[in-house]
C-alpha cells in the first residue's frame, strides 16, 4: 500500500493484462507484476487501485486482479522488514475498504 500521491520513482510498463499503464515504485512490486502476467490464472491486472473507506488517509493497493473464474484477487508487496511496523500491521489487517475502479498512481 502507497499513499495516494506517492512522491517516489516509479516506472512505468505497459503490460498485456493491464489495460493502463502499469507503475511499480519497487523491485518486489516489479518483479511480481512480471508473475501476475505470467500467470494463466489471471484474466485482468489493475495497478495502484485507490481503496476507499480507509480512517487513517488515502492509499492505493499495489495489484487488484481478476482470476479467470471471475474472483478478484488483491496483492500487496510489502518488504519483510516493513511488515510489523504499526502502520503496515494495522493497514494489512483487513480494514473494511473497497477498490475503487478506477487506477490511482
Amino acid at each position: 500500500m502507497r499513499k495516494k500521491n506517492f512522491k517516489g520513482r516509479c516506472e512505468k510498463r505497459v503490460l498485456g493484462k493491464c489495460a493502463e499503464v502499469c507503475r511499480t515504485y519497487d523491485a518486489i512490486q516489479y518483479a511480481y507484476a512480471d508473475l501476475l502476467q505470467a500467470s494463466e490464472e489471471i484474466t485482468e491486472i489493475k495497478c495502484n487501485v485507490l481503496l476507499d473507506g480507509l480512517e487513517v488517509g488515502e492509499y492505493t493497493s499495489d495489484f487488484v486482479c481478476t482470476k479467470a473464474d471471475g474472483d478478484l484477487m488483491v496483492r500487496e508487496c510489502v518488504y519483510l522488514k516493513f511488515l510489523m511496523k504499526p502502520l503496515s500491521v494495522s493497514s494489512l489487517h483487513g480494514r473494511d475498504c473497497s477498490c475503487s475502479q478506477t487506477s490511482g498512481g
